[in-house]
């Protein structure tokens, strides 16, 4: 059977969705724990044929409207229903990125004047391209890897650094899938996406379930080894000049637990580069 990003992608989805989320009635036994085909074709207003077509990759040119169609049948958001499009052809073909992924010295600059704030800038595979000192503390100096989706799936030292593992861990996948969207074939997200699928069972599953959103303003929580529990937020902002470039800032409110964390870590490492 021949297959495609979209027909990936569509498969995914309907295989996430219950009938009775979208009302359908449910006879006897079923064979797929998703939506049929036939169900997806009903409710977008397809033929069955066409639709198979489309996740057998025979068809590769939906119109926007059987697009749209399939966005809400599938429950897509945002994300989701841009992502949709960008496998569909629909949307402009982003402009073939640098090789080498650099920061820019200026933003460089402005992230080591935030003296009380991690930040980071992280590439298109999340590796970390820059940090300041107190990104770098928080992070421990990365020592498993500078690419944060590895280190997640592979350092063992992540179930405990990150509480919310799960939550961390398939926001991940989700936004690494986004990225993939985005720049096709990209050699830095292959290299991970192939690498964690054969040694990480945990991301295989994650990725082949075929979320895509982009990272959202939240919180975040860590217990660091050094000084304990932090719960802090997290801005996350596009690098304009460097598409794919993303400006992660963690910060606490003033007087909180976490920025009172912040300041001792702040000072420990101050101390080890003074020593």
């Amino acid at each position: 059977m021949t297959s495609s990003p979209l027909g990936d992608y569509l498969r995914g989805r309907r295989d996430r969705l219950s009938p009775e989320a979208l009302g359908l009635p449910v006879y006897g036994r079923r064979r797929v724990a998703g939506l049929r085909r036939e169900e997806v074709a009903m409710l977008t207003g397809v033929s069955v044929d066409y639709y198979v077509r489309l996740e057998q990759g025979r068809e590769v040119s939906p119109s926007p409207q059987v697009l749209d169609s399939l966005g809400e049948v599938l429950r897509l958001d945002d994300d989701g229903r841009q992502h949709l499009y960008r496998l569909a052809g629909l949307s402009p073909r982003p402009v073939p990125p640098a090789p080498v992924e650099e920061v820019d010295d200026s933003l460089l600059e402005l992230m080591l004047s935030w003296a009380g704030s991690p930040a980071l800038v992280l590439g298109r595979a999340y590796d970390v391209l820059a940090s300041n000192a107190l990104g770098e503390a928080l992070f421990g100096g990365f020592p498993f890897s500078r690419n944060l989706t590895r280190t997640v799936f592979l350092d063992p030292r992540s179930r405990a650094f990150y509480p919310d593992w799960s939550d961390v861990a398939e926001n991940t996948v989700a936004g690494l899938r986004l990225a993939d969207g985005l720049t096709p074939g990209n050699p830095a997200i292959r290299s991970v996406v192939d690498e964690l699928r054969v040694k990480s069972p945990d991301f295989a599953a994650l990725w082949d379930r075929s979320d895509a959103r982009g990272k959202r303003l939240a919180a975040k929580r860590f217990q660091h080894p050094e000084v304990g529990y932090l719960e802090l937020r997290v801005h996350v902002f596009e690098v304009r000049g460097a598409p794919g470039q993303e400006l992660v800032v963690y910060h606490a409110p003033a007087g909180s637990p976490a920025a009172e964390a912040l300041s001792l870590l702040g000072t420990l490492a101050a101390t080890r580069r003074i020593g």
